[in-house]
């Protein structure tokens, strides 16, 4: 079966549609918020590290899906602005990366400024309509960990 009008098999099309859209949702993590203090980058580690848990650089690479390089140049960049500081473990090899007090109260200033945009968004949908797409990329990121956990070695 093909989608109408085209030669594209209909699962390839929705497939396709998909990519386009979940393209199309990434690039809203670079959008530049009117006020904030936080690069995007800064936003996104002090985001993680907001359930109270320090982490190392391995584990901040993992929790982003990001090179340990590259985050070790954004943990770099958001101590020497202030936002994140290292501090050592006793008896551990492992530095351990937490957000300092300025970090914590800008992250708390530019979270609200995101988050007014995001129920902004969902305010256009209507509170049904955003609930279900709430449930369906739910559904679908469960749906995929499923996959790919099968694939694994």
């Amino acid at each position: 079966m093909t989608t109408p009008g085209t030669d594209v098999p209909a699962d390839l099309a929705q497939v396709t549609a998909l990519g386009d859209q979940l393209l199309r949702l990434q690039r809203r993590r670079r959008h530049v918020y009117a006020d904030v203090v936080l690069e995007n980058s800064a936003f996104r580690l002090l985001w993680v590290l907001d359930d109270g848990e320090p982490r190392t650089l391995r584990q901040l690479a993992a929790d982003l899906d990001l090179e340990q390089s590259t985050v070790n140049r954004q943990v770099n960049a958001a101590i020497a602005a202030g936002w994140l500081e290292r501090y050592d473990v006793p008896g551990s090899a492992s530095r351990l990366v937490r957000p300092s007090a300025a970090g914590r109260e800008a992250y708390r200033h530019d979270g609200l400024i995101r988050a007014g945009t995001i129920r902004a968004a969902l305010d256009e949908l209507g509170h049904e309509h955003a609930a279900s797409v709430i449930d369906g990329l739910r559904s679908l990121n469960d749906a995929w960990d499923a996959v790919l956990e099968r694939e694994l070695p």
